[in-house]
């Protein structure tokens, strides 16, 4: 990528991450408590999504090396 994040684009993706992160955790731990096998099943479709979305940002701070 040859565009270069700015220092305020990088701490906004940087906190978006954190935030991710903590969703993904928190889908993860949810898919495992619930009993019901359909409101397991959402909660790791969720995680699945955030996990995504965290590999994407990921990518973006880091110039989309890994794109």
């Amino acid at each position: 990528m040859a565009n270069m994040l700015t220092t305020k684009e990088a701490t906004l993706i940087s906190d978006l991450l954190t935030l991710e992160e903590i969703a993904c955790k928190k889908a993860k731990y949810y898919s495992k408590t619930f009993l019901d096998p359909e409101t397991a099943e959402f909660f790791r479709a969720l995680e699945q999504k955030h996990s995504k979305r965290f590999n994407e940002l990921f990518d973006m701070l880091n110039g989309g090396q890994n794109v």
